[in-house]
């Protein structure tokens, strides 16, 4: 028996719906990294019947999977660029490019004249994206430049200063180009109107993690209990003796781990589970398969029951916060070995 992550598609659609209405009706859907570990293959129809018609990954193969996930129509961005050894994905499956850097544009330009792409300015993140010196250079722009992004670093934040300077910025790099804009991600898209421009890029919202806080739970993760032993005062439990019991306890071992991507550092952080609403403290260590809870004040509880670590009881940031981490980490870090099942959709 083995552990169970399920993806509530109609919770997705309904996230992606309500970002899509904060931002005008304008909201791309950001579907990298597999969909933030969820699976691009259900996710990505799942949004388009949705009515998402733009969609952004990180790499040209991730692009090229969404092709046949979502078939002709939608288009599909690559926010890492272009490199000329990728032509043939862009062309095969008709991704368009967000170009970062002058050598970049003029890259493609040369290579797929006529083709879409996009553009990418760094209004202060120093991450991607040309600088004002570097967008001048490519000046005046083909025709086939449909939109200019740029990305936020403090937008969950939204007090911190940098979100006002890097408005600043964008506007003053982009103003007169003419050209459809995007700015906000999740977080920019709640820190109001002037963010938004002309289409939003919401990602992490989607899946249920912050800062959207009226996000409904995507993900429910659950793994079974596979022995229940009695430990008596002074035993302990796991790794490194990490931890031993003050009074009789009873300890159940549950089938995952953190190469199922329950982090490691969780279990020093104060990480829970539960069964039937009871909260079940982690002992021990996170191990590579296993995980070991106190169960001593659950009657009937025993091998085969299935424990909840994610779910309505303990969202995604939840689990990030003991793992002093963020929602994105604990999302794409779910491991391959679960039996995956989706409902809704």
């Amino acid at each position: 028996m083995s552990a169970r992550l399920t993806v509530d598609l109609d919770a997705l659609a309904a996230n992606w719906r309500a970002l899509d209405a904060l931002s005008g009706g304008t909201a791309s859907a950001v579907v990298k990294a597999d969909a933030y570990g969820l699976g691009a293959k259900k996710v990505g129809p799942t949004l388009a019947r949705a009515g998402a018609r733009r969609f952004f990954v990180a790499l040209p193969d991730e692009g090229a999977a969404l092709r046949g996930a979502l078939g002709p129509g939608p288009e599909i961005c690559i926010l890492g660029g272009f490199a000329p050894a990728d032509i043939s994905l862009f062309r095969d499956h008709g991704l368009v490019p967000v170009l970062n850097s002058a050598a970049q544009a003029r890259a493609w330009f040369d290579a797929m004249p006529g083709a879409a792409a996009g553009l990418q300015v760094d209004s202060g993140m120093n991450r991607l994206g040309m600088e004002a010196e570097e967008l001048a250079s490519i000046l005046p722009l083909p025709d086939a430049v449909g939109f200019v992004t740029s990305h936020l670093a403090c937008a969950d934040e939204p007090e911190h200063p940098q979100n006002a300077t890097q408005l600043a910025a964008f506007r003053a790099m982009t103003d007169g180009l003419g050209l459809p804009r995007s700015l906000a991600a999740t977080g920019g898209i709640l820190l109001g109107e002037a963010f938004r421009f002309d289409f939003t890029r919401p990602g992490v919202g989607i899946y249920g993690g912050a800062p959207f806080t009226d996000a409904r739970a995507v993900v429910t993760l659950e793994a079974p209990i596979i022995q229940v032993r009695d430990v008596a005062p002074g035993e302990s439990v796991g790794y490194g003796a990490a931890w031993r019991a003050s009074q009789p306890a009873w300890i159940a071992t549950i089938a995952a781990g953190y190469a199922d991507g329950i982090l490691r550092a969780a279990g020093q952080g104060g990480l829970s589970a539960f069964w039937q609403g009871r909260r079940l403290p982690l002992v021990g260590r996170v191990s590579m398969d296993l995980i070991t809870l106190d169960v001593s004040r659950c009657e009937g509880i025993g091998p085969g029951a299935m424990i909840e670590l994610l779910g309505t009881s303990q969202g995604v940031d939840d689990v990030a916060a003991a793992a002093g981490t963020i929602g994105y980490e604990v999302l794409t870090s779910l491991g391959s070995r679960y039996a995956r099942r989706y409902t809704g959709g």
